[in-house]
């Protein structure tokens, strides 16, 4: 079963979670924010998807991705490094993210969904 990290007064986590509700796609909810994922799970997604690079999972119109200048430090970053980060501030965290086994997305578009988790 997947699990669905998100945060509970994100608009974009709500959009996501209605789509699933309303296609009866069953996951394990986590709050991402409260209680990031571990770092070694980020070092293994981070890993096994390098093709999307490391941009894809952060939220870089939030916050504190702006208050740390991450779109400077980015480029340079190894895994390791944005895996510490990504596990240490859940809001750095593009989201909503949805894993299950290899399948991974950051983010909510309708198509990616219905062809990913349908």
């Amino acid at each position: 079963m997947p699990t669905f990290y998100c945060y509970s007064r994100c608009s974009t986590c709500k959009k996501a979670q209605k789509w699933l509700d309303d296609h009866q796609v069953a996951y394990d909810q986590q709050d991402l924010v409260a209680e990031p994922p571990a770092k070694e799970l980020f070092v293994k997604w981070l890993t096994e998807h390098q093709d999307l690079g490391l941009r894809y999972f952060f939220n870089t119109s939030g916050q504190h991705y702006r208050e740390q200048k991450l779109k400077d430090k980015l480029p340079t970053m190894t895994i390791d490094e944005a895996a510490t980060l990504l596990s240490s501030d859940g809001k750095l965290i593009k989201r909503p993210l949805m894993v299950e086994g290899s399948q991974l997305t950051c983010g909510f578009k309708e198509d990616v969904y219905e062809q990913t988790w349908r």
